[in-house]
């Protein structure tokens, strides 16, 4: 039996973790939740899997959901403090990262710093912070496993070669609702037009990076740390379809690509259970059906958040920090009705742009960069509105 601690249970990530558990209760015991606003779906989570510890963001929100659930309430804490102690409880077994934004960063360093092996879905961790947090889970014996699609279909794709052999890695993007629409078309994109994504259900920001491309800029940086290869051999090709999660190729001209239908299950399964497989309900993949799969170029022109990603990650330092901050910003923008969707793109250059510290020894550097680049941001929006 498994012991796991989520965090973040109430996002899509982690709706679909406890979809399997409940699948499977003779593998995975439910240890810890954390979760954000929504108290109603983590009340019945709670009722559902009768964890012994969960976190909420407010002691507002700890007190509700002590009234709430009265005689069968955990022991419910608050805040950052919180989320870390629950994400370094000393009987878990795994700890999955699914916290949406930079606010993973600091729970999911608590859980490597426990030693804990870590599916990791918050892709802002290695993104703000790759080589810190790369250093402490070796240092630490924490494992991580990837959660992403993307991530997980490069890291089995990588399973049984050797690291010497790999060419290039291979992430594939669906392109968004938006893949064939004009600059001129996309300046008038609405919040609702960009939160219509064709191939997957995920949160609201997610869905608007996917939207933007800078979830898949996001995910280069990741993969640079996740698999220890530079930008120059971590390249993204279009696939409409989201069949093939992503490749690698090695440097006898193979590639190795894994395929599946467009279903977050199937890489948390995988996580969960790595090295293991194990079984799911869900739909097989039929090919023939599909017919065709295509690939295509981004074209970085319409999608300058992917460009600005790469830029960021070869610029080093704190500047993919900086990136990931002013994106969080720029987009709560976009949802309000505050900027224009071509200007959460403009929004985030202008922030790199601007004379910063660059360096980064320590976590309080991120930190530090975030707030700067959240500042930055905001000003830069309000110039533009």
């Amino acid at each position: 039996m498994k012991n796991l601690v989520i965090l973040g249970s109430t996002g899509s990530i982690g709706v679909n973790t406890l979809d399997i558990v409940a699948a499977h209760p003779d593998r995975y015991r439910v240890l810890a939740l954390t979760g954000g606003n929504n108290i109603e779906r983590l009340e019945e989570q709670i009722r559902a899997f009768r964890p012994r510890l969960v976190a909420v963001i407010s002691s507002h929100q700890a007190e509700t959901l002590r009234q709430r659930l009265g005689e069968i309430a955990p022991e419910i804490l608050h805040g950052v403090e919180g989320l870390m102690a629950c994400a370094s409880h000393g009987e878990a077994h795994m700890v999955v990262s699914a916290i949406v934004g930079a606010a993973g960063l600091i729970p999911t360093m608590a859980a490597i710093e426990a030693g804990h092996d870590i599916a990791l879905a918050n892709k802002e961790t290695l993104v703000t912070a790759g080589p810190l947090v790369m250093a402490r889970a070796a240092a630490r014996g924490a494992r991580l496993v990837p959660v992403d699609s993307e991530h997980s279909a490069i890291f089995q794709s990588l399973e049984g070669h050797r690291k010497g052999d790999v060419r290039r890695l291979i992430l594939t993007a669906s392109g968004g609702p938006f893949r064939e629409r004009s600059l001129a078309e996309l300046a008038q994109v609405t919040p609702a037009d960009a939160l219509q994504h064709p191939n997957w259900s995920m949160g609201r920001k997610i869905t608007i990076d996917s939207a933007t491309m800078m979830n898949k800029g996001l995910e280069v940086i990741e993969a640079r740390w996740l698999f220890d290869l530079p930008a120059e051999r971590i390249d993204v090709h279009v696939h409409p379809q989201s069949i093939v999660h992503s490749m690698v190729e090695y440097i006898d001209g193979s590639v190795i690509a894994q395929m599946g239908i467009p279903d977050m299950r199937t890489p948390i399964a995988y996580a969960l259970s790595y090295p293991e497989r194990i079984a799911l309900k869900i739909p097989q993949l039929d090919l023939c059906r599909i017919g065709r799969l295509t690939f295509e170029q981004p074209d970085l022109r319409k999608f300058s958040c992917l460009k600005l990603a790469y830029e960021a990650l070869r610029e080093g330092g704190t500047a993919p920090a900086v990136l990931n901050a002013a994106n969080e910003v720029a987009v709560e923008s976009f949802l309000r009705g505050e900027i224009s969707f071509l200007n959460i793109g403009r929004v985030i250059a202008t922030v790199l742009e601007a004379p910063r510290e660059n360096q980064l020894e320590h976590i309080d550097d991120v930190l530090r960069a975030d707030r700067w680049a959240r500042s930055r941001a905001a000003k830069t929006i309000e110039a533009i509105v």
